[in-house]
């Protein structure tokens, strides 16, 4: 009789206690982004939301409010959702490669915890600067502030921060008391609940005639391919043949072995898209909400609006920029090259000397066509909402950043889920072969 894996997955104890303690926490999630900040009227918020979306005015509040799960709009204590962490973390990781004695303090003993803190540390002042541009923003709102404004912004800058810090906390219990990497399944999680009312916004647009069913077949099938290659584009390896010599290790022989080093399509699978985001994301906002006091604020928000051409554009080469940068962060081909040779290793047809040079040759061929991939998958809601006029949300969740995360979280999620298997001695997920992790 043919094994269920959904049963073994329940079956065993460790795997079992892990995925209902990562339901148990995005439960909590999601809860926590319908509670609004103190001081706020709900109802005057809907209304003018409601006002904007007929204007056509939500463009990056809808882009911000759609990876929140819909926190934002609700003013929730979780409307800053996790990436002023990402933020901060990018902040961190350029730091690390511009001042050397700060690289020094990550190498030492303790230095990841260290660094950790000072990761820590940042995304309070971060979430500090972004939570008073968001309550400078609803006090312009009509009505939806019923608080004297000292104290209502106290509040709020408290609540909202705290909301983030909260967050920060829950992904780490995820990522080591769940399952998957507890920081992408939160925001896999604010995705997916925008599911539900992306759809239901498409089905009122058709029946309005406002949208043709043929453009919307289209756009479907347009939706199904880009995922068949993203997956496809994900799980792509290049292998790196590695021949070890015999060794004597003590007073054993180890014989000759021969490996390979995969080199992903795209090592940095979707973080320089997520990183892309929240970097364009923190000042964007802050301009956004504040552009009515400060000219130049108004200026620069208006300039890279979102889905301009002066957006889409800064977006894409920093999508690119992410891609070379974490993969020089995550595989540095001096580190590898230093690791075969330390372990008696060769690649066949290379000289010793030069297999640093021929890995970063091999990486450089990799990222390129990797990071245009990844460029034009995250334009791609801009490009169906200008072409068949789509609603923002339908547009966001059919390709693009969303789609990235999804199908990279899942992957993840699911390999991870398959190793627990295959150490209880159960069979995989898939019949053939194994799912690969993205490593998020």
């Amino acid at each position: 009789m043919a094994r269920n894996p959904i049963i073994d997955i329940f079956r065993i104890k460790d795997l079992r206690e892990r995925i209902l303690f990562t339901i148990f926490i995005l439960i909590i999630f999601r809860l926590g982004a319908t509670i609004p900040i103190p001081g706020i009227n709900i109802n005057a918020l809907k209304l003018y939301f409601m006002s904007q979306e007929t204007t056509g005015g939500m463009g990056l509040e809808e882009y911000i409010n759609f990876f929140s799960g819909g926190a934002y709009k609700n003013f929730s204590v979780f409307m800053l959702g996790i990436m002023p962490y990402i933020s901060t973390s990018i902040i961190m990781q350029l730091l690390l490669l511009v001042f050397p004695k700060l690289k020094r303090i990550s190498e030492e003993e303790g230095g990841r915890k260290k660094i950790h803190r000072y990761t820590r540390y940042g995304t309070v002042l971060v979430c500090l600067i972004q939570s008073y541009a968001v309550t400078v923003r609803a006090d312009m709102i009509p009505n939806a502030v019923t608080m004297a404004k000292l104290p209502y912004t106290l509040l709020a800058m408290l609540t909202v921060t705290s909301g983030t810090i909260f967050l920060m906390w829950m992904g780490e219990q995820i990522t080591q008391r769940g399952v998957g990497n507890g920081i992408s399944l939160l925001i896999f999680a604010g995705i997916v609940a925008r599911m539900p009312n992306a759809f239901y916004v498409l089905l009122q647009k058709i029946r309005a005639k406002e949208l043709n069913p043929v453009f919307v077949i289209v756009v479907m099938i347009i939706f199904v391919i880009v995922v068949a290659l993203v997956i496809y584009e994900q799980q792509g390896q290049r292998k790196i043949p590695v021949h070890y010599s015999k060794r004597v290790v003590g007073r054993k022989m180890y014989g000759a072995q021969n490996t390979y080093i995969p080199f992903k399509i795209n090592p940095s699978g979707v973080i320089p898209v997520i990183f892309a985001s929240s970097f364009l994301q923190f000042p964007l906002q802050v301009a956004g909400n504040l552009a009515v006091k400060v000219k130049w604020m108004r200026d620069f928000a208006y300039w890279f609006r979102y889905g301009g051409p002066s957006y889409l554009t800064l977006y894409s080469l920093l999508i690119i920029f992410f891609a070379y940068f974490y993969t020089q962060v995550t595989l540095n081909p001096v580190e590898i090259a230093k690791q075969i040779r330390e372990n008696g290793g060769s690649i066949p047809g290379i000289r010793s000397e030069k297999v640093e040079e021929y890995l970063t040759k091999i990486l450089n061929r990799i990222i390129l066509p990797g990071a245009l991939f990844l460029a034009f998958i995250a334009i791609i809601p801009t490009i169906i909402q200008k072409l068949f006029d789509f609603p923002i949300q339908v547009a966001l969740l059919m390709g693009g950043t969303s789609l990235l995360i999804m199908v990279g979280v899942d992957l993840d999620t699911m390999s991870q889920i398959e190793g627990h298997l295959r150490m209880h001695h159960h069979e995989g997920l898939v019949k053939k072969g194994r799912i690969r992790s993205r490593n998020l």
